[in-house]
């Protein structure tokens, strides 16, 4: 990939998703953290799907594709892109998609680093759970949010989630899961991550952010990318 090298931090992340792994997410992550740690249902967070999916669609980080599974898409027969550094999460997403009919093209790169794919502009990006898994403080990781904003469109829209750490108010399982994810595991980088922290960091790189907290986690839906 060109731009920024991938850390290794980065790398060992994104290694940990694995098929076993994978095979294991929906379960584990969608349905028992999202709502016993997180208080953050899989259910919500495919509403923000619902209402900020455009029929050119950009994802960084799918997962196992299950929010682009059940979404409800704005037209029949959306162009999708997944990214990832993990070549795993997207094959799965792309077998997920072909019992809809779509056929997703992949970039495998990193959020650090410029997106440097033929098919933008994008209507909507999202970065779905994936910045609380992104190595360093925000202002390291807004680099991620001003390469965003370079393929989104004038009128598109960036949404996400991610999971805070620092002013969050965490249950006694969310704060085991973020010592063990934060500590031996790795999985993830965000002991400081604050709401504010979060609000500056796009609104650097975009004019209007909307954004709420459910549970532990914060929402977002940032338009007007500001093009530096």
């Amino acid at each position: 990939m060109s731009g920024s090298e991938v850390t290794q931090a980065e790398k060992d992340g994104a290694a940990l998703y694995n098929r076993a792994a994978l095979a294991l997410y929906d379960t584990g992550v969608l349905r028992l953290s999202n709502t016993l740690a997180w208080r953050c249902p899989a259910e919500r967070l495919l509403e923000h799907y619902d209402a900020n999916l455009s029929g050119r669609h950009l994802d960084i980080g799918p997962g196992t594709g299950w929010y682009l599974q059940h979404a409800t898409y704005p037209t029949q027969s959306p162009e999708i892109t997944l990214m990832d550094l993990n070549p795993a999460t997207m094959k799965v997403t792309t077998n997920r998609l072909a019992g809809r009919g779509i056929t997703p093209a992949t970039h495998t790169g990193s959020i650090l680093a410029p997106i440097n794919t033929d098919r933008g502009p994008f209507d909507s990006v999202a970065a779905n759970f994936v910045m609380h898994c992104v190595p360093g403080t925000w202002q390291e990781k807004g680099v991620a949010f001003a390469h965003i904003a370079k393929v989104v469109s004038d009128d598109g829209v960036f949404f996400g989630s991610t999971i805070l750490g620092k002013g969050a108010d965490h249950n006694p399982l969310g704060k085991a899961l973020c010592a063990l994810y934060n500590g031996p595991l790795k999985i993830f980088h965000n002991r400081d991550d604050d709401l504010a922290g979060l609000d500056a960091a796009l609104d650097a790189a975009f004019e209007h952010v909307d954004m709420t907290v459910v549970g532990t986690v914060a929402v977002f839906a940032a338009r007007g990318p500001r093009r530096q």
